[in-house]
């Protein structure tokens, strides 16, 4: 299992110096030796595919992707170009997850159509992948496009992409048509019982490669006593499932409530043995969320580099 790292808001940080600690994040991350940085794409925070393009000079070997940008704000072509444009910053360690998001999202803030995600997501990888294909013509009609375009941006190829899934039909559209999936919210049993056997089945059945299976994991390095407070500060701080009809589905699946209990928390060797049980349910990348805790700013940046401190000695032991 390759161990990377996730990103997401730190709003203790002033708006000034934010895109700036995502650009140290990363380059600190290539030199430690992490496999891979993942972005999220945050509403109203910063955009995760810009962010990589100015990380992609300040680091050598570290994989960059997104996780995850929502399809409904973005027609296929533009984020072809977009990501394509990034790969060349990056020099082609660009992957890029996509999924259809959810209907607080697209309907109660941006007041899209949040209508049939799964034939969305279908017709809009015909687009993407096509205009990812390398330079050339994009010719596809479909239910929901009819794409005649140029695509003239780079050579480097390919560019993968990764699926938020949570659901049997889109673990099948991962399966069938992307590199893999993206995992929010899923524990180990979820994971090791229903996502891997659905995900792998259809990979194999498409005769494409073993899928990857990204879990996002809060990881926070704490004593004994702050254990009580780490769920209720994860749920808060890392949204309830309630709000999503599609993470109550997935955790049906496994024994986990809420994402307050996906945590690895406590000492170095609980997290290391909470880490090793994901790996041991199918995970190939395993993207840690670090989850500061403390009343205040400076207590949570203690936090946090305490936690990142230790994620560091661990990056070739998974």
């Amino acid at each position: 299992m390759r161990l990377g790292l996730m990103l997401g808001s730190d709003r203790d940080l002033p708006y000034g110096e934010r895109l700036a600690a995502w650009i140290d994040h990363a380059r600190t991350a290539d030199e430690a030796g992490y496999a891979s940085m993942w972005i999220t794409q945050i509403p109203g925070y910063l955009d995760a595919l810009t962010a990589i393009a100015l990380m992609g000079p300040a680091t050598n070997q570290i994989e960059l992707a997104t996780s995850v940008v929502p399809i409904q704000t973005r027609h296929p072509v533009a984020m072809a170009q977009q990501v394509l444009t990034t790969q060349i910053a990056c020099s082609g360690r660009v992957a890029l997850g996509i999924g259809p998001s959810h209907h607080w999202v697209i309907e109660d803030q941006l007041g899209l159509r949040y209508d049939r995600p799964a034939s969305l997501v279908r017709n809009y990888l015909d687009v993407l992948g096509a205009a990812l294909a390398g330079p050339g013509n994009v010719d596809v009609e479909n239910d929901r496009y009819r794409v005649h375009s140029p695509m003239n941006v780079t050579d480097i190829v390919p560019t993968p992409v990764l699926l938020a899934a949570l659901g049997p039909v889109m673990l099948r559209l991962a399966g069938e048509r992307t590199s893999g999936t993206i995992l929010w919210m899923a524990d180990e049993r979820t994971i090791g019982e229903y996502i891997v056997p659905n995900i792998t089945k259809a990979a194999a059945d498409a005769g494409r490669p073993a899928p990857r299976i990204v879990a996002g994991v809060p990881v926070v390095l704490c004593s004994g006593r702050e254990l009580e407070t780490v769920r209720e500060v994860a749920n808060d701080a890392l949204g309830h499932a309630e709000l999503s009809p599609n993470y109550l589905r997935l955790l049906e699946h496994g024994d986990a409530e809420d994402v307050g209990d996906v945590v690895a928390a406590g000492d170095e060797s609980a997290i290391v043995a909470r880490l090793q049980r994901f790996r041991d349910a199918g995970v190939t990348d395993l993207a840690a969320r670090i989850l500061p805790l403390g009343d205040d700013p400076d207590a949570r940046r203690a936090s946090r580099l305490r936690t990142r401190a230790f994620l560091d000695t661990i990056t070739s032991e998974l």
